[in-house]
């Protein structure tokens, strides 16, 4: 029989959570560490519509890479994803900071998808470099960056240098954009601000804007690969949740 804590203690294993940053909230989040785990939701968002895909399925526990709970919460309200989870008895961990971090974690798994080569981590292994199969410009990685994770309105600073080497960081990491672009040819992140990137732009270096969502999505789904090798007693399942964030 598989629990909540035993998928907690494998989570753990692999990207320890004392090791987030210390404003991150991973963890065992709700829910009761002996209950028995016969199917588990994996999203990358605790959304209402995460929380009502597992409710539908009798799920017993959603794992999620952005946690439920984030910061202090003053009332739970009928409706909201945090009571519906509750009051259907679903469990959640939420592997976030420290899953970034974590080899086989975001940032590895983001390289891979990309096939990335010669990697290696940087800034205390919050970004990942590595060397791109073959050289090519700004616009063509752009495309193939696009492509692969399904990104539909990314944003780019121009370069006529070939691009090469790769630093990237899945989710928020403009704080490492200087350290990044100290060390490739290339900055591919999921959120870059207009100013950041002007200053990038203006120092004649490259970066690439791919949304959080689309540089967080499927590097966090690949976790379900591993649990499904560990745990052959549970089924785990993808929630059929879409970017929420509409793009035209």
């Amino acid at each position: 029989m598989t629990t909540v804590k035993n998928i907690y203690d494998y989570i753990n294993s692999i990207a320890p959570f004392d090791k987030q940053e210390d404003w991150d909230n991973s963890g065992f989040i709700l829910g009761e560490f002996r209950k028995e785990v016969k199917t588990v939701v994996l999203s990358l968002d605790g959304t209402k519509q995460a929380a009502e895909f597992a409710k539908s399925i009798d799920a017993d526990l959603l794992l999620t890479h952005h946690p439920v709970i984030f910061k202090g919460v003053k009332r739970i309200e009928k409706g909201s994803a945090v009571y519906e989870l509750i009051h259907n008895d679903i469990a959640v961990i939420s592997a976030h900071t420290s899953f970034d971090k974590a080899d086989g974690g975001i940032n590895d798994n983001l390289a891979a998808l990309l096939e990335l080569e010669n990697t290696e981590k940087i800034s205390d292994d919050s970004l990942v470099v590595g060397d791109l199969k073959q050289a090519m410009s700004i616009d063509d990685f752009a495309q193939y960056a696009g492509e692969i994770l399904d990104a539909h309105g990314l944003r780019y600073t121009d370069t006529d240098k070939l691009i090469k080497r790769v630093c990237i960081g899945g989710g928020a990491c403009s704080e490492f954009m200087w350290d990044a672009l100290g060390k490739a040819d290339c900055f591919l992140t999921g959120d870059l601000k207009y100013h950041e990137m002007l200053d990038l732009k203006e120092a004649g270096l490259a970066s690439i804007s791919a949304g959080h969502f689309e540089t967080e999505n499927l590097p966090f789904l690949k976790l379900k690969e591993q649990l499904e090798q560990i745990f052959t007693d549970v089924q785990f399942i993808i929630a059929p949740v879409e970017n929420p964030i509409m793009e035209i």
